[in-house]
């Protein structure tokens, strides 16, 4: 995925998983846990969760106690770049796959 480097928001998935596969429960882990389902779609691996509670709501919880009245904000502002980083890379995997289609043709 070296090609999709400069997609806004691939720096949070990207510490995110360093922080799952050393076992660090992160505002960032788990916001890859967020978007587990759609970034396994986009080629990433990603551990099953291992959450009594849904990844939303841990990691609302953990900045609701890193950040206090500033959670809301700060949960809203990581979804809306996980979302933009996942658009993003499928829209440039969409492109990657209309080119080799054309090249074949």
């Amino acid at each position: 995925m070296s090609e999709d480097a400069h997609v806004p928001g691939l720096d949070l998935v990207t510490e995110g998983l360093a922080d799952l596969a050393d076992g660090r429960r992160t505002a960032l882990a788990l916001l890859v846990m967020v978007g587990a389902p759609r970034l396994r779609g986009l080629g990433f691996a990603i551990p099953a969760p291992t959450l009594d509670d849904s990844a939303e709501h841990c990691l609302y919880d953990l900045l609701a106690k890193t950040h206090g009245s500033d959670a809301h904000a700060r949960y809203n502002a990581l979804i809306r770049r996980l979302v933009s980083c996942e658009r993003s890379l499928e829209r440039a995997r969409a492109q990657r796959l209309r080119a080799a289609r054309d090249d074949a043709h």
